[in-house]
């Protein structure tokens, strides 16, 4: 029962039997009543006064009194326009019966089912939600209904909304971490099951409010007592991977606000403090890693362009040390998370992790140690996007790693025409930013011995860096070479190549 996990009162947290509340209860004789007036209810009411029980119980007087005086929003959900007619004796007798509390609010309720409609029992409900009243027989009420198996949707909606003000009151007014999850726990053992997960709920609240730092001490709370996280019926697991538990929600909401640093902390700290956070978490803050990886990466590429045009000073060596060091920082806290995931996590979990480190060397530039990866899940049977083949492919040709070029290449064999265009495509491009322009010279001969076309942009970013190249060595094989196999294949008409040797005052001419 709820009362045994000593819940008490959401408006006032110190429980006291002394309770002094202005109830709407049953009349009794005209002896005990003492003329009164309530003006929060606006009726005229009466009080008596029992000493044996020491309490002041409220009757209800014989006119009807307006339930909207108590201003209240599950209040206005429960009661329509022309219900409190309806409202019935055994209402007010199981409001008074439930205040003197000397019995089990199950044998009140028991004793008076006959005589409870669904909406009356919906009213008790909202009654002793309100602020000031006895919340502990609010779960008592519910969870006697939950096992008389008479909560409909519209029950449990109501319920709801109250758990929900309760949590909101709690976290407004500054009360403890432990004091919230104790109420989720009470929520659990009166058997309220809403369709979302309530400790997202509440690390919501927290997040809304401004209080981040309650946040992170409210997830600590909830791995340090070990609650297993419920899911909602609503919950699933997503790509966005947002539903795994307290610390992966969390990361997320940080990940969202663009904290992507933060969130990575989040989940590194609470692992290291030997809190051990959900699995899905360390995937949330892998991602966040490759958004971040990807932004400095985007922002480098930015200033390199800016000082290129002239619009900026370059980077001096310092700088750039400290941005690679920075992904350094990076990829070592995607590979310790990595580790984690292998450690302690099922195989189902290793191909995404791997997916999602090998992300994080492409966006740092790291070619060998993407194609390593690249093997390493080929071997375990998980086939990745052919976009990350690519891609290493690119880098690697980028930084001369003629080896791996020819390894990643290998995986080429089966291929159709157009996934080999695309994939040779990327290589060229490679070629081109890494300025080797031979090799991307020997890339489009091979391509069009294969009948494959380059594209045009590629073609001819090709023959411009050939040509600086002669202005500078005044080697002509290889460009000679190029226009001969693009002529071949109609892909540019004569070309006349000329050299002037100004030792000898000399002009060589030749036609192409």
């Amino acid at each position: 029962m709820a009362a045994a996990m000593g819940f008490a009162s959401i408006g006032n947290p110190i429980f006291s039997c002394r309770r002094y509340h202005h109830l709407l209860l049953h009349r009794y004789r005209a002896n005990h009543r003492v003329p009164s007036t309530n003006a929060s209810f606006g009726a005229p009411i009466g009080l008596r006064w029992d000493k044996r029980l020491e309490f002041a119980v409220p009757f209800r007087a014989d006119t009807r009194v307006s339930f909207k005086s108590f201003n209240s929003i599950q209040l206005d959900r429960v009661l329509t326009t022309g219900d409190e007619e309806e409202i019935g004796d055994g209402f007010f007798e199981a409001i008074e019966a439930l205040e003197q509390m000397t019995r089990e609010p199950s044998d009140v309720l028991g004793e008076m089912n006959s005589r409870l409609s669904a909406r009356e029992l919906q009213l008790v409900l909202v009654y002793f939600s309100q602020e000031g009243r006895d919340s502990w027989c609010a779960l008592e009420v519910f969870e006697w209904l939950k096992k008389e198996n008479r909560v409909d949707k519209e029950t449990m909606e109501l319920m709801v909304s109250i758990m929900c003000g309760w949590v909101k009151k709690l976290i407004e007014t500054e009360h403890d971490a432990g004091g919230v999850l104790d109420l989720l726990v009470d929520m659990e053992c009166v058997g309220l099951k809403p369709n979302f997960s309530m400790m997202e709920k509440v690390i919501s609240l927290y997040w809304e409010s401004g209080k981040k730092e309650r946040a992170v001490g409210f997830v600590e709370e909830v791995l340090r007592r070990g609650i297993a996280h419920s899911k909602g019926d609503g919950d699933g697991d997503g790509d966005d991977g947002h539903r795994g538990g307290p610390a992966g929600y969390l990361a997320w909401k940080m990940m969202e606000e663009g904290n992507y640093r933060e969130a990575v902390k989040l989940v590194i700290q609470l692992r290291e403090s030997g809190l051990r956070p959900e699995m899905y978490s360390y995937l949330i803050a892998m991602t966040a890693l490759v958004k971040e990886s990807n932004e400095v990466s985007k922002a480098f590429r930015k200033v390199k362009g800016f000082a290129k045009a002239g619009l900026v000073a370059g980077l001096d060596e310092g700088n750039v040390g400290l941005i690679e060091k920075y992904q350094s920082d990076l990829l070592a806290d995607g590979i310790r998370l990595s580790s984690w995931v292998v450690q302690e996590g099922t195989a189902s979990l290793y191909g995404l992790v791997h997916e999602k480190l090998l992300a994080l060397y492409i966006c740092a530039g790291r070619g060998l140690e993407a194609e390593r990866l690249l093997w390493e899940l080929k071997l375990i049977g998980k086939e990745v996007d052919r976009y990350f083949y690519d891609t290493a492919l690119a880098i690697c040709a980028s930084q001369g790693e003629s080896a791996a070029v020819l390894r990643l290449l290998t995986t080429l064999e089966a291929s159709s025409s157009v996934r080999k265009k695309k994939t040779l495509s990327w290589l060229l491009r490679g070629y081109v930013k890494g300025e080797n322009f031979v090799d991307a010279a020997n890339a489009i001969t091979r391509m069009l011995r294969a009948g494959l076309y380059p594209d045009y942009l590629d073609r001819v970013a090709v023959l411009q860096g050939l040509r600086k190249r002669i202005q500078q060595s005044g080697n002509l094989e290889a460009y000679l070479m190029l226009c001969k196999c693009l002529s071949d294949a109609e892909l540019v008409g004569p070309c006349l190549v000329y050299m002037y040797l100004r030792q000898h005052k000399l002009w060589i001419v030749k036609m192409v």
